[in-house]
């Protein structure tokens, strides 16, 4: 047995596995109460809010896919919100702005993550909202270790927060400094939140009124008139360094609700792979299976030159199609049937060859030339820049007196499994505290992922009312011929689906176990135009990491590819979970940043 950082459980009760160690032992503590992987999942993100505030929020975003036991495949719960009815082009356009900013605002789309999370609990999971809430709510008003990034990033952000966001001053400054790594830090206005939100949930009587109750609070009631209330006055600093005023309203949040609709699949070497749709980057990776299985992919030693030389050039062509054509399919026709068809992965694959391209080169789709010319216009305008491409959050680096804190992803992510075979992988994000001030009354800011849109016309992903941005936030499912199912996914905005990629390549071609895939030297190209303000390109350009063999990086350079080697054990925050047809669970997650930890027995 080869060596890992850190055993791969197995159990047969349950497994949680998290991005941070608190999240994961609260999912635990729900499923030896007697709850399932529904209500373990929901409890873990609201306790993620706490622990994570750099990372995601209550008014950010979530997708999940959940994988009900006996169900024959799993769907998608939509927790992005939508655009707001003030965000037009014409309205941005006047703002002066060619790029959305990466922070203010005017960056704010509906928020998204409460709502999908109360669907989850409604319609699939077993326990009242107080009963998943009030771990999260311990830990804001009694207090938790705070992280040495959490720290960082604050004190990155203090003179800001001084200066220009005086509500998040008074948050995460409270005695006037960024609070010290491990030091025990509390969020009292949030737990005040959480514990009015209850209160006006308990007014009625039964579970399900209850969660609805609490639905309507949010959307309908006292959050949304806090946050409208706050926007009425409020003009602030945003990611360009200017003040300007945001468009989100009440009727906005008022008249949106998560949904739930079908994940999108295909097969790879008799496993079938899920992801959510294409407002989110989860596609890519399929296609990105599609392109390796046309090139005959699998025989290669994963630590090669070839390995990575092959699975980079695929990604750089799976990400320009990301670009052109993915956007939201209730707004704009996206040719996911041909961009899934193996026929279209053959051509694509025959662009790939010995050396690194330098070029993006998004596929012919007969009726949407127009977007691919328009990508590749774009990309060339954006490019290069240092800015908006690494762990993926906006940031305020060029206003800020202290150095920027290496880049640490921009989310959490949850996977969770119980004793029936319900499974859930989500990945909550937005609302981290660096995006916009504090809500005054709520204790945390909204997010900022209408960055992700273009003021552009006519693009699958350009602003407008009502349309998700094409998110970055991407959670997976697979089976494998045996019917062993398996939930994953990892932060790292652009990142995600590269290094997931990396992970299931591991699955299938080389057997290794959960740890033993996680632990692997990882990569990315970072040639793909990023997600985040202000857009960059960085043609060429992988990172990865030094445990790869020398040989191997040599080679990689022979043949084109600009790699900036990271520092040991930098890349990637994966985790994952899997079930056996018999019943046997197994969990991992990643020892990179020494803060993600996996449960089971």
């Amino acid at each position: 047995m080869s060596f890992t950082t850190r055993p791969e459980l197995q159990g047969t009760f349950g497994v949680c596995a998290s991005t941070h160690w608190i999240a994961t032992a609260v999912g635990m503590k729900m499923l030896e109460a007697g709850g399932n992987a529904f209500d373990a999942a929901v409890a873990m993100g609201f306790t993620l809010n706490v622990v994570e505030p750099h990372l995601n929020g209550p008014l950010g975003d979530m997708p999940a896919l959940i994988w009900p036991a006996g169900a024959q495949a799993p769907s998608v719960i939509c927790g992005q919100g939508p655009a707001p009815a003030g965000a037009t082009l014409a309205k941005y356009r006047a703002e002066g702005l060619e790029l959305i900013p990466g922070a203010g605002l005017l960056a704010t789309v509906i928020p998204g993550a409460f709502d999908a999370w109360m669907v989850m609990l409604l319609e699939h999971g077993t326990m009242p909202l107080r009963e998943v809430l009030e771990p999260a709510i311990h830990y804001a008003a009694e207090g938790h270790p705070m992280l040495a990034s959490v720290s960082a990033m604050i004190a990155q952000n203090a003179e800001l927060f001084r200066e220009h966001w005086p509500t998040s001053a008074d948050t995460w400054l409270a005695d006037g400094e960024a609070p010290a790594p491990g030091a025990l830090f509390r969020n009292p206005q949030l737990a005040a939140f959480w514990r009015r939100l209850l209160d006006e949930a308990e007014a009625v009587q039964g579970r399900e009124a209850q969660i609805e109750a609490a639905r309507k609070a949010f959307a309908e009631g006292f959050v949304a008139s806090a946050i409208e209330d706050y926007l009425q006055d409020a003009c602030v600093l945003d990611g360009t360094g200017e003040r300007r005023k945001g468009v989100l309203s009440g009727q906005d949040m008022a008249g949106w609700r998560a949904t739930t609709e079908p994940a999108v699949s295909v097969d790879y070497h008799g496993w079938q792979v899920w992801k959510a749709g294409p407002w989110s980057q989860g596609p890519s990776l399929l296609q990105s299976l599609r392109l390796l299985e046309a090139q005959g992919f699998g025989a290669e030693d994963p630590l090669s030159d070839v390995a990575v030389h092959r699975i980079v050039e695929t990604l750089k062509l799976s990400m320009a199609d990301r670009e052109a054509y993915y956007g939201d399919p209730d707004h704009s026709a996206v040719p996911m049937e041909v961009l899934l068809s193996p026929a279209y992965a053959a051509r694509r694959a025959a662009l790939i060859g010995e050396a690194a391209s330098m070029a993006q080169r998004p596929g012919e789709v007969e009726g949407f030339e127009a977007q691919a010319r328009a990508f590749v216009e774009r990309a060339a305008r954006v490019q290069p820049s240092d800015a908006g491409i690494g762990g993926g959050e906006p940031t305020f680096a060029h206003l800020a007196s202290t150095p920027k804190p290496p880049a640490e992803g921009d989310t959490v992510h949850v996977d969770v499994i119980d004793r029936w075979g319900n499974m859930v992988s989500a990945t909550p994000s937005g609302g981290w505290l660096q995006s916009n001030p504090v809500v005054p009354g709520l204790g945390v800011p909204l997010n900022s992922r209408a960055q992700m849109f273009w003021l552009d016309e006519g693009l699958p992903t350009t602003l407008a009312p009502g349309r998700r941005p094409r998110t970055t936030l991407t959670p997976s499912m697979a089976q494998r011929p045996d019917g062993t199912r398996f939930a994953f996914g990892t932060p790292g905005g652009d990142q995600q689906e590269q290094w997931q990629l990396t992970f299931l390549l591991r699955l299938v071609h080389q057997g290794m176990n959960l740890q033993a895939a996680i632990d692997g030297p990882l990569f990315h190209t970072q040639h793909l135009q990023a997600s985040f303000y202000p857009r960059g390109c960085k043609p060429g350009v992988v990172m990865i990491e030094p445990n790869f063999p020398a040989p191997t990086l040599e080679a990689l350079r022979e043949r084109g590819h600009l790699l900036n080697v990271a520092e040991p054990w930098s890349i990637g925050r994966l985790t994952a979970t899997s079930r056996s047809p018999e019943g046997v669970l197994k969990a991992a997650a990643t020892p990179r940043l020494m803060q993600a930890y996996a449960a089971g027995r």
